[in-house]
């Protein structure tokens, strides 16, 4: 596991630009006045021709390959590493921060005078916390040269021409400079290896002084791939437009830090980005990296006001730069990187007309290699040798989406939210008891309201579990079970007024499904995995770099109730996202809760529930006070993203039967607690 793990740490309908083909091919271009107006099919059929009779002669070229082969040599590939000047002076010593970059790269290209694409990782855990699900860290040998590569990129992609190039991010490792936490240096760190690559960077071949290094061998071409933080990184150096970089595969990436640590002022986490550079920053880095802590914790107020540190850091405004196609990847369980990070990156990336694709898991932080491995390894496979080889392999006129159905099982949609879907509106009314409420599109009379008292030792599984019970910490409202299935794909809203007792409070907005169901289980240690010991090998391999990593299978558990989408925010935000203020006590206030990105199908049988309470224990912190809320009912809605709309709505509620009344609890998953918030390193 990686330093962002769910056990104790910081952890929308778009319009398709071709229907069931998903959007344009928009090749990045840096300055077309000096580049002839060449079709890219005329450029794509030219390269392949060129790679072909590199390899197997004249006469086999005549056909396009459908795939790039294993065709060059692992164990006599080059490794080395050379150090890039970032050009900034992040820990003010007076030099420009270079920043370590380690290489594998097959030989037989460059002695050809053939240059290669890119595939590149930037990360701060190379030495720290490690990559995978088996933590690996980068090796060398006794003279500093490179040896083992984390994760199977290497292993795969360089005998089929492929460079795999790591990156020490700024501060880590044999990094020069300080890691800031997804900010200038991060990012520049990363952009600086790309425009490198491109013949417009500086490196050397040592951390000070060396001779300068040229990277003859690459042709400019770089994808950057990654997991949480890696994943961040890659947002935001596409999110700067970068030259040569041709598309990004975000594994559970941050698309804004704000969002990683606050959710409308309500604090996720009890600590902020100065600890987390603390944990990667190297030994050296620490003693000379104060300031910089010091900033970050300057700039993070725990109040969970916006400041400029976090417009640094919100990579979502800057979407429309973004020239890369787009392979997003993400649990819809995760609850360290939560997914509101997904659904407002993809809905951004979706109004500027990227190309991109979205898998969406039920898994949580986890990446598809170890709950998908096989098809994993194809889709990267062939995304990668269209992006960057220019193969006509068809990848980018698959689905757009492939979505985790149960465990193990998995549908896919020619477009992401799903044809169809509409922001619905469904209101709260009450029900035959006080906080066990009806939901429904009718709505509630003048007048109605709902009371709970926070409760910070309660959390949504406690709320869920007792949704048919009246409880005094939460108001639950559900449907009766459903005629037939009802499908939510995106992102929705739910918009409450409310009247506190005291002049602190926070909220919380879930959405569950009440039936049983066998799901994986997010909040183990795994989230959602099993690790088993056998191992299996996915490239070529050497001593010190095998390509062999443990198999894994779904980690299930049996539940009534599942929770699949959340939404939280400080009520003294309710005038603005970004500013919190004073409550008056008995004075009611109205405010918007984000809820996020999901695609769950409730079964026919099953009913759908909306839940507005206090602290979701685990998962937001609790306010100063433990403050009773009163709800208008009548001035309470959600917004909700459902395939087929109202009338899918109307249809699969028409004639429910009655609600149980004073039912066992439901069984579900609680969220994971911790003494620390600081991400956990396993």
């Amino acid at each position: 596991m990686d330093l962002f793990s769910a056990a104790g740490g910081p952890r929308c309908p778009d319009t398709p630009l071709r229907r069931g083909v998903g959007p344009r091919y928009r090749p990045p271009v840096t300055n077309p006045a000096r580049i002839p107006r060449i079709p890219f099919t005329a450029l794509v059929a030219a390269a392949v021709a060129a790679l072909l009779s590199t390899l197997i002669g004249p006469a086999a070229a005549q056909a396009a390959p459908a795939e790039s082969r294993p065709v060059y040599s692992y164990d006599r590939a080059i490794r080395e590493s050379v150090w890039v000047d970032t050009r900034l002076d992040g820990d003010a010593d007076g030099r420009t921060d270079r920043v370590a970059v380690d290489i594998v790269r097959p030989a037989e290209p460059a002695q050809r005078g053939r240059r290669i694409p890119v595939i590149m990782d930037a990360s701060p855990y190379y030495s720290c916390c490690g990559r995978g699900n088996e933590s690996q860290k980068k090796t060398y040998d006794d003279r500093g040269r490179p040896v083992g590569f984390p994760l199977f990129y290497d292993n795969y992609f360089v005998p089929r021409g492929y460079a795999t190039v790591l990156v020490d991010l700024a501060g880590t490792n044999r990094s020069d400079g300080c890691s800031d936490v997804g900010g200038r240096s991060d990012i520049r760190s990363a952009r600086a290896v790309v425009d490198w690559l491109g013949g417009r960077g500086r490196a050397y071949t040592t951390r000070t002084g060396g001779r300068p290094v040229t990277a003859g061998w690459s042709n400019g071409s770089t994808g950057m791939i990654g997991k949480s933080w890696d994943a961040t990184i890659a947002n935001g150096v596409a999110a700067t437009g970068v030259q040569g970089l041709k598309t990004i595969v975000p594994i559970a990436g941050i698309s804004s830090w704000y969002d990683y640590y606050f959710a409308k002022g309500a604090p996720l986490y009890d600590s902020g980005p100065d600890s987390l550079a603390g944990v990667v920053d190297s030994p050296d880095a620490r003693k000379r990296c104060a300031a910089v802590q010091k900033k970050l914790a300057d700039g993070a107020p725990r109040t969970g006001d916006w400041t400029s540190l976090w417009r640094e850091r919100d990579y979502v405004r800057h979407a429309d730069r973004v020239r890369a196609s787009v392979l997003l990847v993400h649990g819809m369980q995760d609850l360290n990187v939560r997914t509101r990070h997904a659904g407002q990156w993809w809905d951004a990336l979706a109004r500027h007309g990227v190309e991109r694709k979205i898998w969406l898991s039920q898994t949580g932080h986890v990446d598809p290699f170890d709950y998908r491995r096989s098809a994993w390894v194809k889709t990267l496979h062939h995304w990668f040798d269209h992006y960057l080889l220019g193969y006509d392999n068809g990848i980018e006129r698959t689905p757009m989406a492939d979505i985790e159905r149960s465990p193990d099982k998995w549908s896919t949609d020619p477009q992401w939210p799903a044809p169809g879907t509409a922001p619905t509106t469904l209101r709260p009314r009450g029900g035959s008891a006080p906080g066990v409420g009806v939901l429904g599109t009718r709505k509630a009379p003048h007048g109605a309201t709902a009371a709970f008292t926070d409760d910070p030792k309660l959390s949504e599984a406690d709320w869920a579990a007792r949704i048919d019970t009246p409880t005094a910490a939460k108001a639950g409202f559900r449907t009766g079970p459903l005629r037939a299935p009802l499908r939510l794909s995106g992102s929705g809203t739910v918009t409450v007024t409310v009247t506190p007792s005291t002049s602190t409070a926070h909220l919380s907005a879930v959405l569950a499904d009440l039936g049983p169901a066998t799901i994986r289980d997010y909040a183990a240690d795994g989230e959602g995995i099993t690790t088993l010991d056998r191992r299996t090998c996915w490239g070529a391999g050497t001593t010190g770099d095998t390509g062999c990593f443990k198999e894994t299978a779904a980690d299930t558990r049996k539940v009534a109730h599942t929770v699949f989408s959340r939404g939280w925010a400080d009520l003294g935000n309710y005038a603005d996202a970004h500013k919190g203020r004073p409550l008056t006590p008995g004075k009611p206030y109205t405010l918007t809760l984000d809820l996020a990105a999901s695609d769950h199908l409730v079964p026919a049988g099953h009913r759908l529930a909306l839940i507005v309470a206090g602290t979701d224990a685990g998962l937001i912190d609790p306010p100063a006070s433990t403050p009773k809320l009163t709800l208008d009912l009548s001035r309470t809605s959600a917004e909700l993203p459902l395939t087929g709309g109202t009338a899918a709505f109307v249809r699969a509620t028409a004639g429910a039967p009655g609600h149980p009344d004073a039912a066992a609890p439901l069984d579900g998953i609680a969220p994971p607690r911790s003494a620390s918030r600081l991400p956990a390193v396993g």
